[in-house]
């Protein structure tokens, strides 16, 4: 394949032949590497390397859309992109592409240094550390009478990002992460522990393989619950998968005035939340693409338009935003044209989430005791500790109103002490609630979520206090 620069160029140099008001394109390299086990055993390992390409071609205010991967002819896919959007209706969120010098990186010298430099590979090495750490971890399951299974991944994404009015951008973004489960031999006892990280030589897998056996442990005494209301430690990653529900269904600006998500205005028609208080205690939740440990793409980079991305905004540099901030809604996303309508600040999409109960001197007003999930467990009377959820619905996007089961570990605590693992069960509950509800905040720190750490692996999260959290129903699965 020649070099993703120069698909880049040959893009824009044919939009500018066949007439175009103006193109984008992107060319998205990837490199990935992933280890998946079971039976403690290893199963299947590769590499892979893909290329993804983008053409976005503007006419008369319109848009067309084109998209391929592999080696790909990209004169025919700026075409097919400039004939889509000749036979198309101006686009809604028509605005200025953005301009060179007014990209990411200002353009000139730094830009261009950057968008020359080479995609990032991996290979199986990148996994070392976890591969290492397995092949003890499965000796010491097969004496405890358990089997492990799971997968390791990491990959790099390198984007590049051209555009007619002179925009040169690369980033290169690391993502990795690792699931373990293990199972006892019987089936009746299962536990799960995860982690993400852009560094996989920095994933403490020790720490990881030992937190399983201590809820494999626990799980030694069955205790049957029926459903009802609990008192609920709610750990990072619980807590990573309903911030993340949060963050994908319901921060949409226009979604939000058009009365479709809980942030909608009940009193004021088109209106918004924004301002409202949340919660009393000072959670602030926020995305920002240079947060230390959570880096991710620093620039808008946009395949299609949504009611909150625009392709127009290609380029744009982005900053950290504060959605909630000291319990009060602060922000939704919109990209520029929908901002301009709605007289508010431009915020895009960004590929972290961070939530924090402190104010910015780090300090915690209002917020008593805190510490690790340990420490919540031993201040603990009577009550669960989730560890993690799966098969998270929506069910009322008007109260962000969830449903999902319980899933490989809900431990029962009495005095200050895990005492046994409950059945599993079906809960209902709304993360905008959650955080109204919540006594206690712990210490945040890195998270990934059991269902969403695909799509949202940099999350820093609490453990969260939560005094009747519902559990509607008991599942049967185990």
């Amino acid at each position: 394949m020649i070099e993703a620069q120069s698909v880049v160029e040959d893009g824009l140099a044919a939009a500018s032949r066949g007439g175009a008001d103006g193109c984008i394109v992107l060319v998205d390299e990837t490199s990935h590497a992933d280890v998946r086990f079971a039976l403690n055993t290893t199963t299947t390992n590769g590499v892979r390397r893909d290329r993804t390409v983008t053409v976005v071609a503007v006419a008369a205010g319109a848009v067309g859309v084109s998209r391929r991967s592999g080696v790909v002819d990209v004169e025919g896919m700026v075409s097919a992109a400039l004939t889509d959007a000749q036979g198309a209706p101006p686009a809604e969120d028509a605005f200025p592409l953005v301009d060179g010098m007014g990209a990411a990186g200002g353009g000139g010298a730094a830009s261009s240094v950057a968008f020359g430099r080479s995609p990032v590979e991996t290979d199986l090495s990148a996994l070392g550390n976890v591969l290492s750490g397995l092949s003890g971890a499965f000796g010491r399951a097969r004496e405890r009478d358990v089997v492990l299974a799971g997968f390791a991944e990491f990959g790099v994404s390198t984007l590049y990002l051209g555009s007619s009015t002179g925009v040169r951008l690369s980033f290169s973004q690391p993502t990795g992460s690792v699931n373990l489960v293990g199972r006892s031999a019987d089936g009746a006892r299962s536990a799960w522990t995860g982690a993400g990280a852009e560094h996989m030589e920095r994933l403490a897998f020790p720490e990881m393989e030992a937190e399983l056996w201590r809820r494999l442990d626990w799980a030694r005494q069955p205790i049957s619950l029926d459903a009802g209301r609990y008192e609920v430690i709610l750990p990072p990653s619980g807590v990573s998968d309903l911030m993340g529900s949060l963050n994908f269904y319901s921060l949409g600006g226009q979604d939000a005035e058009d009365g479709r998500t809980v942030f909608s205005s009940g009193t004021n028609a088109g209106g918004t939340r924004v301002g409202e208080q949340i919660s009393t205690l000072p959670f602030t939740l926020y995305s920002d693409p240079f947060e230390p440990g959570l880096e991710c793409l620093p620039f808008v980079a946009c395949g299609s338009s949504s009611g909150e991305a625009s392709v127009f905004d290609n380029g744009l540099p982005i900053r950290r935003v504060d959605w909630i901030r000291d319990g009060r809604l602060a922000h939704l996303r919109y990209h520029r044209a929908g901002a301009a309508r709605s007289g508010v600040e431009m915020a895009p999409y960004i590929d972290n989430l961070v939530l924090r109960a402190e104010d910015d001197e780090g300090t915690r007003p209002g917020v008593t005791n805190g510490g690790t999930v340990d420490d919540m467990v031993s201040r603990t009377e009577r009550g669960l500790l989730l560890t993690c959820l799966w098969y998270i619905r929506e069910v009322d996007p008007a109260t962000l109103l969830l449903t999902g089961l319980t899933r490989d570990g809900v431990y029962v605590v009495e005095n200050g002490e895990v005492v046994g693992a409950a059945n599993n069960f079906r809960f209902n509950e709304s993360p905008v609630d959650l955080l109204a509800r919540a006594t206690e905040v712990g210490t945040s720190v890195r998270a990934l979520g059991r269902e969403l750490g695909e799509y949202l692996n940099r999350c820093v999260m609490p453990p969260l206090r939560i005094p009747d959290f519902n559990m509607s129903s008991v599942s049967q699965a185990s």
